[in-house]
């Protein structure tokens, strides 16, 4: 396998790892005005992410920086054409990153739900964008021979990154539902089993069509068997949920979206940037790539960088892997009557 072989699947991998895990902290976040019926609820739901968040937005620093070094073409074919959902993922990401270390900084009733709202607002509109951005560069943009985007501002958000957008969400929302009935127990771990079990068989409905189209435009038979192995996952995962077995739902869910990332990511190869105008303009791994001199000490850096990330991270959710629950000082804590609710530690 050469290095632009090897970098392409590098860069898939970090892109699904960045999904699988910052996943379920969009989707913990959007549940909040569903799930979050009592403070209480809502000060257990984000402590439930408080020590995670942060670490999993690394796979999205990671994806990209591996996105730009490795196929800088790529890189700057699809980030301009595609300006706005990137720009929207940005300002997502930094207003909820404000809103957790600024939400606990006051008791105050109205401060809390104000800066809660602004972290589900803000993981909305990153979890959007990112799938927007993803189901595009999949499916396609209107690039030119130039590799430039042809058209307006709004040119790329055609049906492509609406399906990806779509897709993103619905599955962080089982995800996240998921995520809290593995994490909580009580009523919210109820009622998060609940939604998981009624919502899992539609949410999957996008990814698998996202998928699908990827399959039928250039697949093969390797990546069929993977979309396959997709929907049975879907069927796992609400079975594993309806028997009351959230991590074996959990990893069901999990393997939906890694099988059917292979088998996007997988279709596409060669192609990382097809072009709705014309596929004689389509950027593919040897036509975006650097040097393999580069590529090469890619690779070492990475070797040496790599583990430690990962290690540091299974690290962390070794540490905070014990269910929580809102007990009284959670009780008190949320009505304002304690100290250090909801403090994302």
């Amino acid at each position: 396998m050469d290095l632009q072989t090897v970098w392409f699947v590098a860069v898939a991998v970090l892109w699904t790892g960045f999904l699988l895990l910052e996943g379920f902290d969009f989707g913990v976040a959007a549940l909040i005005p569903v799930l979050g019926r009592r403070t209480a609820d809502r000060h257990l739901m984000l402590r439930t992410v408080g020590p995670l968040w942060d670490g999993n937005e690394v796979w999205l620093v990671t994806a990209v920086g591996a996105t730009f070094g490795a196929f800088p073409i790529w890189y700057g074919s699809w980030l301009p054409a595609l300006y706005l959902p990137f720009v929207g993922v940005l300002v997502g990401l930094i207003v909820r990153a404000v809103g957790f270390e600024w939400r606990h900084s006051s008791h105050d009733e109205r401060w809390d739900r104000t800066w809660t709202r602004i972290i589900t607002g803000g993981s909305l509109v990153a979890c959007l964008g990112l799938g927007a951005a993803l189901g595009a560069t999949t499916l396609g943009l209107p690039i030119g021979a130039d590799g430039v985007r042809v058209g307006g501002a709004f040119s790329g958000l055609h049906w492509p990154a609406l399906l990806g957008a779509v897709a993103v969400l619905a599955f962080a929302l089982v995800h996240g539902a998921l995520f809290l009935a593995l994490k909580t127990d009580g009523p919210l771990r109820l009622r998060a089993r609940a939604f998981a079990l009624r919502w899992s068989p539609v949410a999957a409905l996008p990814l698998l069509l996202w998928a699908g189209l990827v399959q039928l435009r250039q697949g093969t038979t390797l990546t069929g068997f993977l979309w396959v192995v997709a929907a049975l996952a879907v069927v796992l995962t609400w079975s594993q949920a309806k028997l009351d077995r959230e991590g074996r739902a959990f990893a069901g869910w999990a393997l939906t979206l890694v099988a059917s990332m292979a088998t996007v990511f997988g279709a596409a190869y060669p192609v990382v940037l097809p072009s709705t105008i014309d596929a004689a303009f389509d950027l593919t791994v040897s036509s975006a790539s650097v040097s393999d001199y580069t590529l090469t000490l890619m690779s070492w850096v990475a070797a040496v960088g790599l583990p430690v990330v990962i290690g540091y991270q299974a690290w962390t959710y070794w540490v905070f892997r014990t269910r929580l629950t809102a007990g009284p000082q959670q009780e008190d804590a949320a009505a304002g009557t304690g100290s250090g609710a909801g403090t994302g530690s």
